[in-house]
C-alpha cells in the first residue's frame, strides 16, 4: 500500500481520537458514541501504524510509541474515575501524542 495513503489514513485516526477524547472529557461517561470512536480510533492506528512500519526494526522507539499509545488509550478512565481533572488528561494525551510524533518523525533510537 501506498505510504502517502497509510500515513493520511494513520493522521485521520489520530484527529478522530482527539475528538472523541475532547466529547469524553466534556459529556463525560454519557457520550457511548464517544467512547466506541475511541476504541476504533485506536485500533485503526495501531493497524495502520503497524502497516507503515512494515516489519519491526531492532530499534525501540516503536515501543515507546506502542507505551504512549497505551496511555492514551487508558485516558478517559482517569477522567471518569476522577483520578485526574479532565482538562489535565487532556493536556498529558496532547504531550504523549507530541512525543509521539517526534519519535514517529525523527526515529531517535
Amino acid at each position: 500500500m501506498d505510504l502517502l495513503l497509510l500515513k493520511t489514513l494513520h493522521l485521520a485516526g489520530v484527529f478522530a481520537l482527539f475528538a472523541s477524547l475532547g466529547a469524553t472529557m466534556l459529556a463525560g461517561s454519557k457520550a457511548k458514541s464517544a467512547s466506541m470512536l475511541h476504541g476504533i480510533s485506536l485500533v485503526l492506528i495501531l493497524l495502520i501504524g503497524f502497516a507503515m512500519l512494515g516489519k519491526p526494526t531492532p530499534m525501540h522507539w516503536w515501543k515507546v510509541k506502542l507505551g504512549l499509545w497505551l496511555f492514551i488509550g487508558v485516558a478517559p478512565v482517569l477522567a471518569k474515575r476522577k483520578l485526574l481533572a479532565p482538562w489535565m488528561v487532556f493536556a498529558l494525551c496532547l504531550a504523549a501524542a507530541t512525543a509521539a510524533a517526534y519519535l514517529g518523525l525523527r526515529k531517535p533510537f
